[in-house]
């Protein structure tokens, strides 16, 4: 964890980035009106490994909060640190993949910076290589988006606003920002409040999706023919006066897979959606009441599975378009987010302080049981 002395110096010199200490990344509780939108801890699924975010440390308001990323690579079925190195993380981390294994890691800025440093990996985290986006990611976890064979990067910016990438994560322009988007044919449908989330189609179009102000709206938008088209699911007519968000949009194995929260407060539901297409054809998951609770992770996992991770100490997961939503055992104390297993099943990631504690269950299983537990080196007071 590097202080952000020389980091300008650092970064021009092309060698390992460095990122601004600072403030946490949004942490949300139980929901009195609309759902808040998850943290940034959640997992990645890649052909060659499993990646999960959490945070890590002491204090946010100390700066002593460090977001570390660790992988479990399908060849060990071990969890172990593969956060970038030379990277101070406070302002909160966010990753995409490529394909092939390959990873895309993003680090929020914080305090004084106004850019976002990025990495990206070939080897599940043994060698990384630098990268810069010139603005501030977004809060949200799917923040970055990767296209199918990595030809361009799609990113959310803490303004607003979303940017697309040339080849190679290089030449970055102005996508859309939400006023663009509420201007267009599509986009006047939602009356987007704030875009949500980034993504790719399975076929490459650049996806984002919107919190709409008009009800029964899903707000999803594909890019395509050099303008925005409406691409999200349609939605029963229960929900005809309820607004619609959408807390995480993900494509993986050429499923897009979004989460969406319809209506607030204790009649607030959680719905899975999957696509397999261009997001003309949808399917919908049970709604899942939330009765109250906060949304605290969400993660995704092969063939559409989805799980969430509630205030409460409770979780809820669902394998995909065929299944339906059913509750898992009390989670252990401290877990930050799901992560799904090869074989079925969710590993527990549960952070206390400084050591990350591995819990699995598996199909069938009623209970957890503690697996591995990795100590994190942090240098507290390093981002004062």
């Amino acid at each position: 964890m590097t202080r952000r002395t020389g980091l300008v110096s650092v970064l021009l010199a092309g060698t390992v980035l460095a990122a601004g200490c600072g403030s946490a990344a949004h942490q949300p509780g139980a929901a009195a009106g609309p759902v808040r939108p998850p943290s940034l801890s959640t997992s990645l699924v890649t052909t060659t490994g499993t990646w999960a975010v959490a945070v890590m440390g002491g204090s946010a308001a100390e700066h002593n909060n460090f977001w570390q990323l660790f992988v479990r690579p399908a060849a060990t079925g071990k969890w172990r640190l593969a956060t970038p190195p030379g990277v101070a993380s406070n302002g909160g981390l966010v990753v995409a993949s490529p394909g092939a294994g390959s990873l895309v890691a993003g680090f929020r800025p914080s305090q004084d910076l106004s850019f976002s440093p990025l990495a990206t990996t070939h080897d599940n985290g043994a060698a990384w290589r630098p990268g810069l986006l010139d603005a501030a990611l977004a809060d949200v976890p799917d923040a970055l988006a990767a296209a199918p064979g990595g030809s361009h990067l799609l990113a959310l910016l803490a303004s607003g606003g979303a940017e697309l990438s040339g080849p190679g994560g290089t030449g970055w322009a102005k996508l859309a920002t939400r006023r663009t988007l509420a201007a267009s044919a599509a986009g006047r449908r939602c009356g987007p409040a704030r875009l949500t989330a980034a993504a790719f189609s399975p076929a490459g179009a650049p996806l984002l999706a919107a919190n709409c102000t008009h009800p029964r709206t899903a707000g999803i938008f594909a890019y395509t023919g050099g303008t925005w088209h409406p691409a999200g699911p349609t939605l029963p007519a229960t929900y005809a006066h309820q607004n619609v968000s959408v807390l995480r949009l993900t494509t993986t194995a050429g499923t897009t897979t979004a989460l969406l929260a319809a209506g607030a407060g204790s009649a607030a539901r959680l719905l899975a959606a999957w696509s397999t297409g261009s997001g003309t054809h949808w399917a919908l998951s049970p709604p899942l009441p939330l009765r109250g609770a906060g949304l605290t992770s969400a993660s995704s996992g092969p063939g559409g599975a989805v799980a969430v991770v509630l205030t409460g100490n409770h979780a809820q997961a669902i394998t995909g378009p065929a299944g339906t939503w059913q509750p898992l055992p009390p989670l252990p104390p401290g877990t930050a987010t799901l992560a799904p297993e090869p074989a079925g099943g969710w590993d527990a990631l549960a952070v206390h302080s400084t050591r990350l504690s591995i819990w699995q269950l598996p199909p069938g299983h009623t209970g957890w049981t503690a697996t591995q537990t990795i100590s994190v080196f942090i240098q507290f007071g390093s981002s004062g």
